[in-house]
């Protein structure tokens, strides 16, 4: 596995461990179990994994997502320690990175951020600058419902279209705030919004995301 992704991983894994399955996430209506059980699930069943976009897959990701909820939390964390399966396409090196760092950086902030004492953490500008770059190929996509238009913009004056249309709302914020952002995880990102303020209000709880 790559730097980003195995080192996202395993963060992961012991925030997981650290909070107790119990415990709640930004995603909402999922306890740190459910998550656990979606990582696994995405990473081990591809059979159901694609009910995570396809409608008539749905009915199988469910059952799925059941399965592996029941297991014991201890055993859905270590799955996800140890990684795919050899066979997965998660365990080519490439597609690990491609696939996996955004989406454990972005679930490691999910339940480090639903927690009561959690304190902010400092990306490295290497991991940063991976993130943005992913985050240029993918604003299209996650800002595809938003009914604004949107732009992202990077302290240092980088920026990337998400959405064409107006009024536009411009976002600026690291790009490990503006990734969760566009995640759908605007109430929880520490961004600055310029734009009319209907416009804002609009985009702050809009349907983000893949």
């Amino acid at each position: 596995m790559s730097t980003h992704a195995k080192r996202e991983r395993l963060l992961l894994a012991d925030l997981l461990e650290a909070a107790g399955p119990e415990a709640p996430t930004l995603c909402d209506g999922w306890t740190c179990r459910d998550l656990a059980a979606h990582v696994v699930v995405r990473e081990r069943r591809p059979d159901a994994a694609g009910g995570l976009l396809l409608n008539v897959l749905k009915a199988r990701l469910d059952k799925a997502m059941e399965e592996y909820t029941a297991k014991p939390y201890e055993e859905l964390i270590q799955l996800i320690r140890t990684g795919p399966p050899r066979m997965s396409v998660y365990a080519l090196k490439q597609i690990d990175e491609a696939a996996n760092a955004v989406e454990f950086y972005v679930h490691a902030e999910d339940v480090r951020r639903a927690q009561p004492d959690w304190s902010p953490r400092d990306l490295d500008p290497v991991f940063s600058d991976a993130l943005w770059s992913r985050l240029e190929k993918l604003a299209r996509l996650t800002g595809r419902r938003s009914p604004v238009g949107l732009v992202l913009r990077r302290p240092n004056g980088q920026t990337a279209v998400a959405h064409k249309g107006a009024p536009v709302v411009t976002v600026t914020g690291e790009p490990g705030e503006l990734t969760l952002f566009c995640f759908g995880r605007q109430a929880a990102a520490s961004v600055t919004l310029d734009g009319d303020k209907e416009a804002v209000a609009k985009l702050t709880v809009a349907a983000l995301g893949i």
